[in-house]
Parts: C-alpha cells; structure tokens; sequence
C-alpha cells in the first residue's frame, strides 16, 4: 500500500472516499488530521453510505478502512461532537447510523485497520465479518479514564472476544493498550500484514469473496449474524430457513460438473 495512495471522492461525501471496482466497494475514513474520529456528518453520512451498497446489487463485499498512517479511528470527535435531542428519550445511539448489521446490510465488510484503534471505532468493527490488522495497530478504550461509562462498545467486543478480555480493555482504559499480536491471539483480528501490505491484502481478500455467488455469500452472513444472540437449538432451526429462501431444494448456484476448484492456501 502506498500511504500517499489517492482514492477519488464522491462529490456527496466530505468525511469518507467511495470507490467500486470489480464488485468492491472501498471506503475509506477520510479525516486523518482527526485521526478518523467521528462526527455527527461522518454518521450521517455511513448511514446513507449502507443504504447505498444495500441496494446496489453491483456491490458484493465491502472494505472498510482508514486515511493516514496514524490512526484506522480514535472514536467521537470531542471536539465537534454528536447531534443529540433534547428530550432524553429521543436520543439515539450514533452506532446505529455506523454500523453495517444495524443497517441490515448483509453484504460481507472486510476491515483493514492500522494505527489506534480505539473506543467508538468498535461500532464499525464489532459489526464487520472480517478484520485484518497492520502489525502497528493498537487497541484500546479512553472512556473510563476521562470518568465515561463504557458500555456499547464492549458490550459488542464482549460478542467477539472472551469477556475478560473485553472487560480488560473497557476497564483499564488509556493505561493500556493491545497489541495487534495479541488481537491476533484472541481472535479480534485473523490476520496481520506489514502496514505496507495492509490495504492490497483486505482487497485481495475481498475480490476473492466478490467472485463467489453473491446471493450464497449475503445469505451466509445473514444467516450467521441474525440468529447470534439465539441459543444453539433455536438458531439452528432458523438456520434452516435460510438455505431454503437462497437455494430452494438445494440446488446450487455453481453447477459441480466443469467446476474448476481453486488452488487454496493454507492459513
């Protein structure tokens, strides 16, 4: 990856760059002098972002990642801050407007992330599919050192990681931070490349998703992050459903005669 690598704007984004490409799309956090911190625009403008690949049956798999060699995210922007209603019952989690599942897009997001990475940068992560790390990321959460309850983001972690590492990373706050080794060894991340290599490897990874059927890859995903939260009997009896609705009778999109297997790698 050249870290001067230029990505065209869309002319309807001012927070993040939009690309597509082979049935890629590539977005990319575009503040890197904020370190790719959040504001309400950047919210807004992810929640029509995942309107748009929803509906875009040209998009197969999306990759997520980051301006900058400083920071893949470093949560809210403080200093420009989150629009919030007066009235406290009407207030609304701006992960709602971050986050893919949230946004019912079942569309694989491969997320490339370098730099710090931290607090409100999980409400991307917690809902993408695949994240892979540059060997410099770091991990950590500031809330509770500035007296902030912790609760969204690692309530999400808490899904992804064994609990007591989620609680390590909310509750020890800025005086600790995880490695990337270690994101690797509890299975945050699944993979770690040289920075250089960082962006070229999430989209070797995404193109080798983009060439497979899309309605099995949508449905998979869909099937797998909808019944999470269900217990094993329930979920695998929704599960079932699933097949049903993408491959009625079981057939296949990809006929097995002629079909040329790929050469696999070994991970």
């Amino acid at each position: 990856m050249n870290r001067g690598e230029h990505v065209t704007e869309q002319p309807d984004y001012q927070t993040i760059t939009y690309s597509l490409a082979d049935h890629v799309a590539t977005v990319t956090l575009n503040r890197p002098e904020k370190l790719n911190s959040f504001n309400q625009l950047m919210v807004d403008e992810f929640r029509s972002l995942w309107a748009r690949v929803r509906l875009d049956d040209d998009v197969h798999v999306i990759v997520l990642r980051a301006a900058g060699d400083r920071a893949f995210c470093t949560g809210v922007d403080v200093s420009d801050g989150i629009d919030k209603a007066e009235n406290l019952w009407s207030q609304e989690d701006p992960g709602t407007g971050l986050a893919p599942k949230h946004n019912r897009v079942w569309k694989p997001v491969v997320a490339a992330v370098h730099g710090m990475v931290a607090g409100g940068a999980f409400y991307w992560l917690n809902e993408c599919d695949i994240i892979i790390s540059a060997d410099d990321a770091t991990f950590f959460d500031p809330h509770v050192s500035y007296g902030m309850v912790s609760a969204l983001e690692p309530i999400g972690l808490a899904r992804r990681i064994p609990l007591g590492e989620a609680l390590r990373w909310a509750l020890i706050g800025l005086d600790e931070r995880m490695s990337a080794a270690r994101a690797r060894e509890i299975g945050l991340v699944s993979e770690l490349v040289p920075y250089a290599d960082l962006w070229s490897r999430a989209d070797e990874l995404a193109r080798i998703i983009a060439a497979k059927p899309p309605i099995a890859v949508q449905g998979t995903v869909k099937a797998v992050w909808e019944t999470l939260d269900m217990g094993r009997e329930d979920a695998q009896q929704s599960g079932w459903n699933y097949p049903l609705v993408g491959n009625p009778i079981g057939t296949a999109q990809v006929s097995r005669e002629g079909f040329a297997k790929p050469k696999w790698t070994l991970r």
